[in-house]
Order: C-alpha cells, then structure tokens, then sequence
C-alpha cells in the first residue's frame, strides 16, 4: 500500500493547497484557499471569468509571484520556501502569454535563444537548439527577421519555441489565443496540443473562451479564489 501510494505522489507534477493571495491590502482576494494537484503529462485548461483569480494562479505555478499563505510545491520544489527561483524558472517552465513578449529589437533566433542564456550551453549549441525548435513551429525561413515584420500568430509560434527551448516539465499558457483571430488561433491550440503530446509536456492553459477548454483533456473552473468545479474529459 506505501509503495502504491509513493508511485502516485510521484505522479503528481503540481501540488497546491489552502493558496492564498490578497491584493490592495487584502481588498481584493485574487486567490481564498485554493486546493489543486496536477499530474504529470496532463492537459489542463483552467477557466473561469475575468479576475476569477485564473491567472493569478498560473502565476503562482510559474513562481511569477508569491502567495501570502498555504504551499505550492511544482516539480518538487516549494515555492514559497525557496529564495532563488530564477532556475526554476529557467529549467522546469516554459511561457507563453497572450502578448508574446518578444524582444523587438532582436532576431527571431536571438529572441528563441534568450531563455538558455542561463544554461551552460555554448553559443553554436544555443544556435542550433533554437533553429531545430525554429523548424518544428515551421518557422525556419524567418530566423533573421525581427518580430516586427511577423504575423501575430507567426510571434505567437516563436513565443512557443522560445518557451521549449530549455526543454521545460511544463508549457504554462496565459490566454495564448486571446489576441489572434479565430483560424490563427485555432493553428496555436494544434500546435500546443501536438507539442503536449509528442513531448509529454504539462500543459497548463489559462482561456475564458471554452470552446478552447474543451481542447484538454481536464478542465479547472476557477470563481472567487477557489476551484468551482473540475471535470475530466470523457474518452
């Protein structure tokens, strides 16, 4: 029975409970002890209104920000108990958001290349890193341009390859459609779906759209602070 039990705790990539955050000296309580496991290799779309507290949680599993109460322990770390969480981040996480954040005034390449500059990688194996990610997001005829000159939906693939390129145990996706028309869209989600299932990636997706909730294969609805109901896509 012990053993059967440490298999499942190992399972278990993302390990919340009783999270607390307050805003605004408590005014506002983005999160009121919320309770969450996820394991590895899930699919998970986390939904709910607008200041829900969805994304607040999806920061907190990114350690963007800091609880004021309960634990958060992703890929065996405790988040709230660690100081440095920069190699955490840089090692374990892989971001994308719905305003890609990319650099503007750097390539395409140099911009994919960004998160392993923490790595002990060198140069050339940072380059071809960043170009084999490049060509699998069919992007490889534009590493030299600047995200300027791309197409909404073309940065938005570059922010996914940035966001593997350090081989992460988890994609965390902030509305990764929300600034894309529908079709554009709808080729983001394939790709993130087919990159959770060829690398066996975690996959955690913040969206009020649920037509794209119902792309994973669970679904989290988050309203005031706490997990309202949380349902399992039937086969």
């Amino acid at each position: 029975m012990n053993n059967e039990t440490n298999k499942d705790s190992r399972k278990i990539l993302i390990d919340i409970k009783n999270l607390k955050k307050s805003y605004e000296n408590g005014q506002i309580k983005a999160l009121n002890g919320l309770d969450l496991e996820i394991q590895r290799g899930e699919f998970v779309s986390i939904i709910g209104p607008s200041g829900s507290g969805k994304s607040t949680l999806l920061n907190m599993i990114g350690a963007l920000d800091v609880a004021d109460e309960g634990s958060i322990n992703v890929a065996g770390i405790d988040l709230l108990n660690t100081k440095d969480l920069s190699k955490f981040r840089s090692e374990e996480v892989g971001f994308v958001f719905q305003l890609h954040n990319l650099i503007p005034n750097l390539s395409v390449l140099e911009n994919v290349q960004i998160p392993m500059l923490e790595t002990s990688l060198s140069s050339k194996e940072m380059e071809e890193r960043a170009c084999k990610l490049l060509k699998s997001v069919d992007l490889e005829d534009k590493i030299n341009q600047k995200p300027t000159k791309l197409s909404g939906g073309e940065r938005q693939r570059v922010a996914i390859a940035r966001a593997l390129v350090n081989h992460p145990s988890i994609i965390l996706a902030d509305e990764p459609t929300g600034s894309l028309d529908s079709k554009t869209g709808d080729i983001i989600l394939d790709l993130l779906k087919d990159i959770h299932q060829k690398e066996n990636v975690t996959l955690v997706m913040v969206t009020h759209e649920p037509y794209v909730a119902q792309m994973a294969d669970r679904t989290i609805t988050v309203r005031d602070g706490k997990i309202q109901e949380d349902t399992m896509k039937s086969n």
